[in-house]
């Protein structure tokens, strides 16, 4: 017993987080997307849409650390429009929300004054974008008739990648992948997580949406580069702000924005990779 916690231990000093928590966590919320998506979509797009919310209030939070104090109600209200839109109107409504609801923050930026006012207004801008308008991908995934095959694509891309880099990165590790934003990550990771991803990627694309596997390989590629980007950003962020987590939400992973960074990143590039596959045949 002692053997396996040291093991465990060393685990998470190599890995920076706690491995048991951070599965259990995970199995919880692969359970809730899938049963949701499977029965009653809408209740997936709630959950979705709380996570988001709750991901926003970390990052509001967060940005105070640099005197950057933002309304949370108003990007709230401003994000759940973006995301309410996107499933009631699709990419229509998506666009549209995202345009009135930038004009409204930056009305209410106005409202604040003029001291300060470009890292206000950017600040709420930025806030709109990510999470709020990246999120409203996955709901435009998930409110197509194809959408339990679509979210489970986008689980197995974001689960695969996540999956196989850790693995890799804590067995295999050596080479930092950007040292100066995310110390932990290296080149080993990622290629781990790119080689299994692009398999993922094949079957899901074979098994859940009838195209050919390559295609799907190449969607795995364009999937874990998206992931990275997305937890290269969410680092970014951390880093910036000189904190370790967005969170202490979810054991094992810290905040909701600590679980959401790749999947945010990763839905906008599966739905312009499927909307090119569709165009095309």
């Amino acid at each position: 017993m002692s053997d396996l916690h040291s093991i465990n231990e060393a685990i998470n000093k190599r890995a920076g987080r706690k491995l048991i928590p951070s599965i259990f966590v995970g199995l919880f919320l692969l359970a809730v997307i899938f049963s949701t998506m499977a029965f009653v979509p809408a209740l997936f797009a709630i959950f979705v849409g709380g996570a988001v919310l709750i991901a926003l209030h970390e990052l509001t939070a967060a940005l105070k650390v640099r005197d950057i104090a933002l309304n949370y109600l108003q990007l709230a209200l401003s994000t759940t429009l973006i995301l309410l839109s996107s499933w009631i109107g699709g990419l229509p409504g998506l666009s549209v929300s995202v345009v009135i609801a930038l004009i409204a923050n930056l009305f209410w930026a106005l409202l604040q004054g003029t001291e300060g006012f470009i890292k206000n207004a950017t600040a709420r801008a930025f806030t709109l974008l990510y999470p709020g308008f990246v999120a409203g991908f996955i709901f435009l995934l998930a409110r197509s008739g194809e959408g339990f095959a679509y979210i489970s694509t986008l689980v197995i891309l974001v689960g695969c990648n996540d999956t196989f880099a850790y693995i890799f990165g804590v067995l295999l590790g050596k080479h930092p992948l950007a040292a100066k934003i995310s110390p932990k990550k290296t080149w080993e990771g990622f290629i781990g997580g790119l080689i299994f991803t692009a398999l993922g990627g094949a079957l899901a694309f074979y098994y859940l949406l009838d195209h050919h596997p390559v295609i799907g390989a190449l969607a795995g590629l364009a999937g874990v580069l998206a992931a990275t980007v997305g937890d290269l950003v969410e680092s970014a962020i951390k880093r910036d702000l000189s904190i370790k987590d967005m969170g202490t939400l979810l054991p094992g992973h810290g905040g909701m924005l600590d679980r959401l960074d790749s999947a945010l990143i990763t839905a906008p590039v599966m739905w312009c990779f499927i909307e090119l596959l569709k165009r095309l045949s």
